[in-house]
């Protein structure tokens, strides 16, 4: 075997045999960090802004988060369906499957990241218009989110790249990655903010070349192995059945999140009307709890690649055990996170600005949906363990009602009776409640139907 084989092979995590929780802890604490990293590239951008361009800048930067989900989640969508199909044929070892796979999802990256270039660069201002986005905040946020879009290639070259060694076990070499990007980053946002005076665009710059530095990584990584997913460039071509397979599993996880966002779009806009020191609270505190979702979103990914794993394997009553740690697993940590962003929040916010105005409108956000927050950690684990079992349409069509559009129906009823921002945040733990409800009775009516019908699927 060769050294760039062993190599590859000390990174891949057997989730079929062994031990389940301590293998759990292992393959999830890397992505947390990796998560944590990630949110760090966009915390400079904002701890700069606030603290060197002014509250507008830093209004300007958070108004654009829920908009660039809303274009970007159907690809990272359609990269959790790589990461579900490598998954079950690496379980299944079938390898010819899983190497088609690789080059049709890399491809899919390459060729959406151009798609959405001209996406984001076209619709940034009518879209931010859209959402009543301030006029002291409209031009710095259309010019922040058009530099960003232009490095949408990268961006999802690096997520479906990730997707595919986090199928396999691998969550270590990511982390190293964004680790070093990382770096670079926050670097480069002092330089071009501090010494070039670029505000908005200074940030987003910033953010662009650190994301080629994490995707060029990634690459050399799977170029450079000698395992089964290897990446070859003369390979590289849409394989359409296995196209196919990505969209039918990661189109309506993609489709979820796009319309989650419109949700929260609308949301954003209700803050836009309390002015920009609400929104720049808004911003400040969204980023903090980013730390805690990014966190609980790590327990999301090792259920749907565990539950994927041994799906392949045909091992269903391991996947129940892993579906049980999981949940245990996420509720420590949404708790410890969410509970410790609270107690310290006034520190954290002054981190991203010192006036107190924003502050304030921050610990109002802060104090309602990070108590709760570990209820939607235990949504989404439910959404990764059904997603692993390869059902896609039935988690998205809960979520939709339960979380969606119920939020949509709580801004024009309960919002509108008694327009507080306070209101306006407790529909996001009233709705993850219902929503981990119905998905409970989801998993055990498909459970149910799998051990009846052995590897059945409908």
């Amino acid at each position: 075997m060769s050294v760039q084989k062993k190599a590859s092979r000390n990174y891949e995590m057997d989730m079929c045999n062994g031990p389940i929780f301590s293998k759990i802890v292992t393959f999830a604490i890397p992505l947390i960090l990796s998560g944590i990293l990630q949110l760090l590239f966009n915390a400079a951008d904002i701890i700069v802004v606030g603290r060197f361009a002014g509250s507008e800048s830093l209004a300007a930067v958070g108004s654009t988060s829920a908009l660039i989900n809303l274009l970007v989640n159907v690809f990272i969508g359609l990269s959790i369906g790589a990461n579900v199909l490598v998954a079950q044929y690496f379980g299944a070892q079938r390898l010819k499957d899983l190497e088609e796979t690789v080059h049709t999802a890399m491809m899919l990256a390459a060729v959406g990241g151009v798609v959405l270039i001209a996406v984001g660069v076209l619709l940034a201002d009518p879209l931010l218009t859209l959402m009543g986005t301030p006029d002291d905040v409209l031009y710095l946020a259309a010019l922040y989110m058009k530099i960003f879009f232009v490095g949408m290639p990268v961006t999802l070259i690096y997520n479906f790249g990730s997707a595919i060694l986090r199928a396999v076990g691998d969550t270590k070499r990511p982390l190293y990655f964004l680790l070093f990007a990382g770096v670079i980053n926050v670097v480069l946002n002092l330089i071009f903010v501090t010494q070039f005076h670029m505000g908005v665009a200074g940030v987003a710059l910033a953010t662009v070349i650190s994301q080629c530095v994490s995707a060029a990584l990634i690459v050399q990584c799977l170029i450079r192995s000698d395992a089964p997913y290897r990446l070859r460039k003369d390979r590289l071509k849409f394989t359409p059945h296995k196209l196919a397979m990505i969209a039918k599993i990661g189109l309506p996880a993609g489709l979820q999140g796009a319309i989650f966002s419109i949700s929260n779009v609308l949301i954003q806009s209700s803050v836009n009307s309390f002015g920009s020191v609400a929104m720049a609270g808004n911003t400040a505190s969204a980023n903090i709890e980013g730390f805690v979702y990014t966190s609980m979103n790590a327990v999301y990914q090792t259920a749907l690649s565990f539950t994927s794993q041994n799906f392949g394997a045909r091992k269903f009553d391991r996947m129940t055990k892993i579906l049980l740690y999981c949940l245990g697993f996420v509720t420590v940590v949404g708790l410890v996170m969410g509970g410790g962003s609270v107690l310290i929040g006034d520190k954290l916010l002054g981190i991203y600005s010192s006036d107190g105005e924003v502050i304030r409108y921050g610990m109002n956000r802060l104090r309602i949906i990070c108590t709760l927050y570990f209820i939607c950690g235990l949504m989404d684990t439910m959404v990764g363990a059904l997603r692993g079992m390869g059902y896609s349409v039935v988690p998205m069509l809960v979520s939709l009602t339960g979380a969606c559009a119920f939020r949509v129906v709580w801004i024009f009823t309960v919002f509108a009776m008694n327009r507080t921002l306070q209101t306006l945040y407790l529909s996001y733990p009233v709705s993850w409640s219902i929503t981990f409800a119905a998905h409970v009775v989801c998993y055990l009516v498909i459970r149910r139907k799998l051990a009846g019908a052995g590897a059945g699927r409908s």
